[in-house]
């Protein structure tokens, strides 16, 4: 019995692995000793290096493979040189120290500056407490940046309105300050009234429900995937969408990365930094949809 044979074996009889399981190790095995036996200098399981394993890495991203699926052979390769050590078919582990490649962190999604233009101010909003409550939602995540969380906890003593600013406690219940402007201070004005002469309020919160109870995230969510609906086709229409909308905007508009760091709240200005891959791959297409010889 061959050595890929006797793993899988111990797979399926000792570990009680699936067979779909069972036959995708397989799969990735032989994939590997067929790359070995077209080296050069002709390998076996029982004698490749760490070289030989890179080397096979490589040939799968030159082929189009992703991360994740040359991760996921590296895993079998790995489990199988474990099981073979520690049975005596093998001296080493070629696989021991190879580190697979890094995952491709998905950039954050934004609404385009033009589309929330369009939505703020040509397109028709109604009247009702709902209404004037969500436009007040889509606002305030688009020109503050705040996440959703640190809208519903909010209180009316939270908004400033003579320094105009509002005070969020954000994760690990770290405060923040954040400025606005005057498009959320009256926004924001006209919301209150509308509130307080529309619904009872249980408590002090800043957005209630048409009960007069903190707003649930669900409702949040709801009614921000609706508005953005209007304008946008994006996959995700959610507030950390309009998050991610807000710090493009701001570097867009020249905004200095360290403040945006600040009105965001996060913790390093690396989390921060996602923002200009954002910004370069818009650049990236606007160069190739612009020059005539991109």
């Amino acid at each position: 019995m061959g050595i890929i044979d006797e793993f899988l074996d111990y797979l399926r009889y000792e570990r009680n692995r699936s067979d779909l399981t069972v036959s995708s190790y397989g799969d990735d095995l032989h994939s590997f000793e067929a790359f070995l036996a077209e080296l050069p200098d002709a390998r076996r399981l029982e004698n490749a290096d760490q070289d030989n394993v890179r080397a096979w890495m490589e040939h799968m991203m030159d082929k189009g493979n992703s991360a994740s699926s040359i991760n996921r052979r590296l895993s079998s390769v790995r489990s199988f040189y474990r099981f073979a050590l520690a049975r005596g078919r093998v001296e080493v582990d070629p696989a021991h120290f190879v580190k697979g490649p890094k995952k491709e962190k998905p950039l954050p999604q934004f609404v385009k500056e033009k589309e929330m233009d369009r939505l703020l101010d040509e397109m028709e909003w109604g009247t009702t407490f709902k209404d004037v409550r969500a436009r007040t939602f889509i606002i305030l995540f688009y020109e503050t940046g705040m996440r959703l969380s640190e809208l519903i906890g909010l209180n009316d003593d939270d908004v400033d309105w003579s320094l105009r600013q509002i005070k969020v406690n954000g994760k690990g219940n770290k405060q923040r300050i954040i400025p606005f402007g005057d498009e959320v201070a009256r926004s924001l004005q006209e919301y209150v009234l509308k509130r307080d002469n529309d619904v009872n309020r249980v408590d002090n919160a800043l957005f209630v429900s048409d009960k007069g109870r903190r707003m649930q995230p669900a409702t949040v969510r709801k009614q921000v995937q609706e508005q953005l609906s209007r304008v946008t086709t994006l996959k995700k229409k959610s507030p950390h969408v309009l998050r991610h909308s807000f710090a493009t905007a701001m570097l867009n508009n020249n905004a200095e990365l360290e403040h945006i760091k600040e009105l965001l709240g996060h913790e390093s200005v690396s989390t921060t930094q996602i923002y200009t891959h954002t910004t370069f791959e818009q650049l990236k297409r606007e160069y190739s949809n612009a020059h005539p010889r991109a």
